[in-house]
């Protein structure tokens, strides 16, 4: 394994980031398409056992059982000092109820503490806001986000989809206060979803910001056919999520899918390491978050690092691409409940 900084920091992370969030007790979230941890250990302890040491979660993920399973299996399986492991706050973890979720100084030191509980940690080495919350001041986050870093709970700050501008916001923010900075965004980006390049990729790339990306494979539609898109577990059971990610862009996105199948089959590999090796070849991107459910997923993921495209290849995938609309650059929960309203059976939000 080829370890990279992470942003501008001094951290060594893999180039692959296992996400946890396939990872859960079925009575505790997703009953459909989350390994409880029985099925889960195994997996973790192959992605160690490759080298990966960088592992991704958040408290909304099966309402704490991620982290639990991946906790309990990273402390049988592995040292604590060799792993990097990031986890997320926002979301509602107790619905119903008062100061439940979001991003308030009460929710963030509160939900940091409950997160170390549940990982059976001192500290996480990135602590995400999973989205940002429009009903608390920013500035009353960042100071609490800041304060859990000097706390000793976390060693970096992280962030997830927003708009570019309101990033560059809170960049500004931390600067101008001295608060720790963010120095990790994760966000949506593959072959069928590009709009990042248009604005969030280069300011990352100005302000020395590692990317993370989600849904690398775009909801396994890179790893398939096209015309077995929707033929997985999570894409016919997820309430029409993947529909409100990837709209009226068939043609599009046949195409790209068409352009990845002929390049894997003329390097002997598989769909998904073509789909990861365009990405690893972006300067920004540190690490695509891989929800791998499946050995063959993380030796797919770890064989892409050794799968360098060419220009012309690289200039295949890309041409047929055409510009969408990206629901996951919005953070008010509102403003995308009114596009999801738009999409008929979407009921994931």
């Amino acid at each position: 394994m080829r370890y990279v900084k992470l942003g501008r920091t001094g951290l060594d992370v893999s180039p692959i980031a296992i996400g946890a969030m396939s990872y859960g007790e079925p009575d505790r979230g997703h009953p459909v398409w989350s390994l409880a941890e029985a099925d889960a250990r195994p997996l973790i302890r192959h992605a160690l056992e490759s080298g990966i040491n960088f592992f991704d979660t958040a408290n909304l993920y099966s309402y704490g059982s991620s982290e639990e399973i991946l906790g309990r299996a990273l402390k049988d399986f592995a040292n604590r000092d060799d792993l990097v492991i990031t986890t997320k706050v926002r979301h509602p973890m107790r619905p119903g109820s008062p100061n439940g979720g979001g991003l308030s100084r009460k929710a963030v030191l509160s939900e940091i503490d409950n997160s170390l509980r549940r990982l059976g940690t001192d500290y996480v080495d990135v602590y995400m806001i999973h989205r940002l919350d429009s009903d608390t001041p920013l500035e009353e986050t960042l100071e609490a986000l800041h304060d859990v870093v000097k706390s000793g709970k976390a060693r970096y700050l992280g962030a997830s989809s927003m708009h570019a501008w309101q990033f560059a916001k809170a960049l500004h923010l931390q600067e101008r206060h001295g608060w720790a900075r963010f120095v990790t965004m994760q966000d949506h980006y593959n072959l069928l979803a590009r709009e990042e390049e248009r604005e969030m990729l280069p300011l990352c790339a100005d302000e020395g910001v590692a990317t993370m990306v989600w849904s690398p494979l775009a909801r396994g539609r890179l790893a398939r056919p096209f015309d077995q898109a929707k033929s997985t577990t999570r894409a016919t059971t997820d309430g029409g999520y993947a529909d409100l990610l990837y709209q009226a862009t068939v043609d599009s996105d046949r195409l790209i899918i068409d352009e990845v199948g002929a390049i894997a089959a003329a390097h002997g590999a598989t769909r998904a390491q073509v789909a990861l090796a365009w990405l690893h070849a972006h300067p920004t991107v540190a690490a695509p978050v891989v929800g791998a459910r499946t050995l063959q997923q993380i030796d797919d993921a770890v064989a892409s690092l050794d799968l360098t495209l060419t220009p012309e290849e690289s200039h295949r995938l890309e041409s047929p691409y055409t510009p969408r609309h990206d629901p996951q650059a919005v953070s008010d929960p509102r403003e995308l409940s009114r596009i999801a309203a738009t999409i008929p059976g979407y009921t994931n939000l």
